[in-house]
């Protein structure tokens, strides 16, 4: 391990340490991609680390642990949806945001990329610019900010901010970084109607180009998940012609079973 320069010298002076930059891991085959984003990337403080297959790049995923990763989905060997469910699944991997870059604009394969728990999708050929600042905009909703109010509970599902952790009575409940953002919108306002563009800003981020479908396939997975921790009721409700809300209140008969 190297010493900060300071150390060396005796310590004498107390200089702030620079903050890391971040890193991103981009798993791409196209080699004149791979070096315009690395250049790109790099002149903007950027740590770059670049896997040419799928398989590379779970590895190196796993190893360096990145703070984003750009993924392709037609790669060599592993495809990249195999290795965004293998990330998801991963105990040090599974809240790495991932963003898609693929020339498959299809809307199957977009809603596919998201149930599989992507965080974001850009298609090619897109400006390095513009993604960029879709990079910025994913790690400022993972990082979040402190606020007065960091714990959430409603229902027994609990949210904690600074853990970035959400609870289901006692169990730890597995979400992706919009999954959890999605979740806390409408845990803070239970019984509030959001439409799905407005939970598409909330929980993506604003001018993401993304499917109104991809608000359902979160909401879907995230009501899987609650239901796989005891929850014998959806509690993320569908009001029809508008989009989601989270339940006020339990059912009057589910909640006389649960006071037996």
């Amino acid at each position: 391990m190297m010493l900060h320069p300071q150390l060396l010298n005796g310590g004498a002076t107390s200089v702030a340490e620079p903050m890391p930059q971040p890193r991103i891991l981009i798993i791409e085959d196209e080699r004149g991609l791979i070096q315009s984003l690395t250049w790109y990337f790099n002149r903007e403080g950027y740590e770059t680390i670049v896997a040419a297959d799928g398989q590379e790049g779970l590895r190196k995923a796993q190893t360096h642990l990145p703070d984003v990763v750009l993924l392709d989905l037609m790669l060599p060997g592993l495809n990249g949806l195999d290795v965004c469910r293998e990330l998801r699944s991963g105990e040090r991997t599974r809240e790495i945001p991932i963003i898609i870059i693929t020339a498959r604009a299809e809307e199957t394969d977009q809603v596919v990329g998201f149930s599989m728990g992507a965080d974001d999708y850009v298609t090619k050929p897109f400006s390095n610019k513009v993604l960029l600042q879709r990079i910025k905009a994913l790690l400022r909703r993972v990082e979040g900010g402190a606020e007065p109010n960091d714990l959430v509970e409603h229902l027994g599902v609990q949210i904690d901010r600074v853990r970035h952790q959400v609870t289901v009575g006692k169990d730890k409940l597995e979400v992706t970084p919009t999954e959890f953002r999605l979740l806390e919108v409408l845990l803070r306002q239970p019984g509030r109607a959001f439409s799905r563009h407005q939970l598409m800003d909330a929980a993506i981020g604003e001018g993401s180009i993304v499917l109104e479908r991809t608000i359902d396939v979160h909401v879907k997975t995230l009501r899987r998940k609650l239901c796989a921790k005891g929850c014998s009721i959806d509690l993320i409700e569908t009001v029809r012609g508008v989009g989601y809300r989270f339940r006020e209140t339990l059912p009057e008969e589910h909640s006389n079973r649960k006071a037996e």
